[in-house]
């Protein structure tokens, strides 16, 4: 096989350097205070998202929330994620470190929902009793560009209520007709909760290419429908993304809804793989492999459709019921379709080289990153130095050599990223 270098793309962006200060500060400084009286009990929605940093942010809006006199508690907003159960919402957020212990307060994760009206197709509208019974609800969420689509409302404040709070029914019906009903249903159906629910504030988070904070925004519920847009198109610029339009292949290590809520972010890969859609125009991959699934995605292996290769250990470690539940909840089914699978990693990215229409390997433009979220780093072959070169964010920091293969044919993911989630997950266990 053709030999790789590492590559560390530097990227100047925006970063938060006081996390407690800027999170108090958009809380204290927002309306939220003059809006509920002493006393009062307030729904802080926390998702399933691996959002950088999100134990420390939630905690620290409770202890702002309680400081001016509030009875603050955490409820899962999260869809059908954690198989649309509540024993795996609670699961999934104590694998983000969110728990009553952790959080010094009540963390509601019970799925029944409130029905508070019907969509313009005549669907029930649902929404979280917990939050719904509350005084107020503090909508906490990252705000980014949606991996199924592209609109006003993607990812965000918006998509937190209406699909996060609206529980596993909730979800299934605004996704119920598909990409044209999400993208006409989400706005809609946000509206109308704006109106008939008590959000008090929605705390929007904006992350940079490295995975970092990058601004906590306060954003009052009068408010949201016209500054989440606005938002958006800040997020969309901050994002992580290869600068390459074309690559013959690309090798994943880690597929997982801690990186995306596709396991593989779309707007990174190219391929979105939703029925009757479109592609996205770049990049455009010939052969795509994946090696593994997190362990904090829980099994849950939405996304392996996007992949053309992967491995047999990534295929026995799906959690079927997991993977459906969200698969058949979101209505996009290609992108749960589990691809050819090889016994080793040597196995795959060989194959993947063997069959991305390239007559020799050392002419493979090919790249290998650890997931879709992390990509400061990662590795490249010959055929793409000369466009790293050029790319002024972007510096080669060693030689070309073969790849680390070790003796039972699985590449050494941990010593080729050592910054990753993957990476630093190896030196906790390693050090148990």
């Amino acid at each position: 096989m053709t030999t790789i270098a590492r590559v560390r793309r530097v990227l100047v962006q925006a970063e938060v350097e006081d996390l407690s200060r800027e999170v108090a500060a958009a809380v204290l400084g927002s309306r939220v205070g003059s809006r509920l009286p002493r006393g009062a009990s307030v729904a802080v929605t926390v998702g399933s998202r691996g959002i950088a940093g999100i134990d420390r942010i939630a905690r620290l809006t409770i202890e702002t929330l309680r400081s001016i006199g509030f009875r603050p508690f955490i409820v899962a907003a999260m869809g059908s994620h954690g198989g649309g159960t509540a024993r795996g919402q609670r699961a999934l957020l104590a694998s983000l470190g969110v728990t009553e212990e952790s959080m010094g307060c009540p963390v509601q994760c019970a799925m029944e929902t409130v029905v508070l009206g019907t969509n313009a197709f005549g669907l029930p509208i649902h929404t979280d009793r917990a939050a719904h019974e509350a005084d107020g609800i503090v909508l906490l969420n990252r705000i980014k560009p949606h991996t199924s689509f592209t609109g006003e409302y993607e990812s965000g404040l918006l998509k937190m209520l209406t699909i996060g709070l609206g529980k596993r029914e909730g979800a299934a019906q605004v996704h119920k007709l598909g990409l044209p009903g999400l993208k006409r249903l989400l706005p809609e159906v946000g509206r109308f909760l704006l109106a008939n629910t008590k959000v008090v504030l929605g705390l929007a988070l904006l992350e940079n290419a490295r995975e970092r904070l990058a601004k906590v925004v306060a954003v009052e519920p009068e408010e949201l429908l016209a500054v989440e847009p606005k938002l958006l198109d800040e997020a969309r610029g901050l994002i992580a993304r290869l600068p390459f339009d074309q690559l013959d292949v690309l090798v994943v290590g880690e597929l997982g809804k801690n990186y995306s809520g596709t396991g593989l972010d779309p707007n990174v890969i190219g391929r979105q793989r939703v029925e009757t859609m479109p592609d996205l125009p770049k990049p455009v991959i010939t052969r795509l492999a994946v090696l593994d699934l997190s362990p904090e995605t829980h099994g849950n292996a939405n996304g392996i459709g996007l992949a053309d290769l992967t491995t047999d250990r990534l295929v026995k470690a799906i959690d079927p019921a997991a993977t459906w539940v969200n698969c058949l909840t979101s209505n996009f089914l290609t992108r749960a379709r589990v691809p050819i699978s090889l016994p080793t990693d040597e196995q795959v990215i060989a194959t993947s080289l063997q069959t991305c229409w390239c007559l020799r390997d050392r002419e493979a433009r090919m790249a290998i990153i650890p997931n879709t979220l992390e990509l400061s780093v990662f590795w490249i072959t010959p055929a793409l130095a000369d466009e790293v070169v050029r790319d002024r964010s972007s510096r080669i920091e060693t030689t070309f050599d073969p790849m680390p293969i070790r003796p039972d044919g699985s590449l050494d993911q941990e010593w080729l990223f050592p910054e990753s989630t993957r990476g630093r997950r190896s030196l906790v266990n390693g050090h148990e």
